[in-house]
């Protein structure tokens, strides 16, 4: 990483980014995070949305592999049915 930077946490358990970080790595408003601790160390990993053309193409993915193995829309149904029985 290029740029190093100290924070604080503060009293409500928030910690700033600094700006030099937001901007480095392009962090905006409402960015989402998930926060890794271990011992002493603390990791902040963004969550990204996959793009409109991503999320196309998994689903394209997806479906090929369906008709592979003859899934049929039933099956995803029954299979939802059956894990939510079980989950409560």
């Amino acid at each position: 990483m290029k740029s190093i930077a100290t924070t604080r946490l503060s009293s409500k358990g928030q910690v700033v980014i600094p700006e030099e970080i937001r901007q480095a790595l392009k962090l905006h408003t409402g960015d989402q995070f998930i926060v890794l601790g271990d011992k002493d160390v603390v990791i902040f990993k963004t969550i990204k949305s996959p793009k409109r053309q991503e999320f196309t193409q998994l689903i394209l993915q997806a479906r090929k592999q369906a008709q592979k193995t003859k899934l049929t829309r039933n099956d995803v149904v029954s299979a939802i049915k059956k894990v939510r029985r079980t989950s409560k």
